[in-house]
């Protein structure tokens, strides 16, 4: 997936989305857990503003995404933060790093965009596989509850000054899948006229506990688990899922049939 126009509109739709809370509450689970710096992977790091912030918080940070598209940008706004920051063009369950890391972090439903369970697995074999020992990972999904309860089949209209979006959801129970059309219209460079364009994407409502499952095979302790970006923890309405795992050992190719 390229995300192609959608990486170029990705900044405006998500102005609402709470980084600094975000980057707060991973440094914080961190700390917890005794990693105060080093080196960090930021694994679907889109645009890279999650990268940033944790940079800026002390760890030299690694991002990784599939999308080209969203790297271009990133790279973009690494000059504009004058940023050490380095980015990838990996997949998830592709991931190859020159060396090992010590913490790793993957938010807004980097899991959800992984199209199968065995490429999560291979996915997490890959962030275990790079990871030192002791270190710590943490990720957030979106739950089977949100994509059938609250993405449903329903429409969300972004109306900003410099794009209009026209969002629309498809949910298949059976497949627990969410299919995604998106409808932009942007204006031209006269600022009287829009363009429209389209894309399509797929999100998969994973159940918590074959994830959980499959971290547990890859060498991973369940620390947590909680609503969203908070204190509490889970519960049949949760809508975000964030996992908190510590690489416990190191797997071998025969351990993770």
């Amino acid at each position: 997936m390229s995300y192609g126009i959608f990486s170029s509109v990705y900044d405006i739709l998500t102005e609402n989305v709470e980084y600094e809370k975000i980057a707060h509450k991973i440094c914080s689970l961190l700390h917890k857990n005794g990693v105060d710096g080093g080196l960090l992977l930021d694994l679907g790091c889109g645009t890279g503003t999650l990268s940033f912030l944790l940079e800026n918080k002390g760890f030299d940070v690694i991002g990784v995404d599939a999308s080209e598209d969203m790297l271009i940008v990133a790279n973009e706004k690494k000059y504009e933060e004058n940023s050490s920051a380095m980015f990838l063009c990996q997949k998830a369950e592709e991931l190859d790093l020159f060396g090992t890391i010590d913490c790793a972090v993957s938010v807004l439903d980097t899991v959800n965009h992984i199209d199968t369970l065995e490429k999560v697995k291979k996915a997490f074999e890959k962030v275990s596989l790079f990871m030192n020992m002791g270190g710590i990972f943490i990720f957030d999904m979106n739950t089977p509850y949100k994509h059938e309860k609250i993405l449903g089949n329903n429409t969300f209209i972004y109306d900003m000054d410099e794009v209009y979006c026209a969002w629309q959801n498809s949910y298949n129970k059976e497949s627990a899948t969410t299919n995604i059309d998106l409808d932009f219209f942007i204006k031209n460079e006269d600022d009287e006229h829009y363009e429209r364009y389209s894309e399509s994407f797929c999100e998969y409502a994973y159940e918590p506990k074959y994830i959980l499952n499959i971290l547990e095979k890859c060498g991973f302790e369940i620390l947590g688990t909680y609503d969203d970006y908070s204190d509490n923890l889970t519960n049949s309405e949760t809508e975000r899922i964030v996992v908190v795992a510590k690489k416990i050992k190191t797997i071998f190719k025969d351990e993770l049939k």
